[in-house]
């Protein structure tokens, strides 16, 4: 059941990119380096991805929704899993475990197809 629209995802993605690249600064965990890089890093994968897709809030429209959705998906489980691949758990965990789990839900519940392509069905 896909109950997130793309125009919401849209939100979502623009919203989530900035909260990442802000979170070191805003919750504290700046001087655990691996941790602000990989936030930073993933915040801004996610904006630029957010810019290229062919959807209501992409630019330059290059990445169909389906490979948006997809790359939200393994981005989310990436970035879960970050602190205990990069070894900073015990310093710092839930910003990237949450911010995982968000975007491993909004990959797997928005919808893919736009209006036009849904009446076409």
């Amino acid at each position: 059941m896909k109950i997130i629209s793309r125009k919401f995802h849209a939100v979502l993605d623009y919203l989530s990119g900035l909260v990442l690249i802000a979170a070191p600064w805003l919750l504290g965990f700046s001087d655990v380096i691996s941790a602000r890089w990989v936030a930073v890093f993933v915040g801004a994968m996610i904006l630029l991805m957010s810019m290229m897709t062919d959807y209501e809030g992409g630019l330059i429209k290059m990445l169909s929704m389906k490979l948006h959705l997809t790359v939200d998906v393994i981005t989310g489980i990436f970035l879960a899993a970050s602190p205990w691949l990069f070894g900073f758990s015990d310093q710092v965990y839930l910003p990237h475990l949450l911010m995982g789990i968000l975007a491993i839900g909004s990959g797997l519940f928005t919808e893919n197809r736009s209006l036009n392509q849904q009446a076409a069905r």
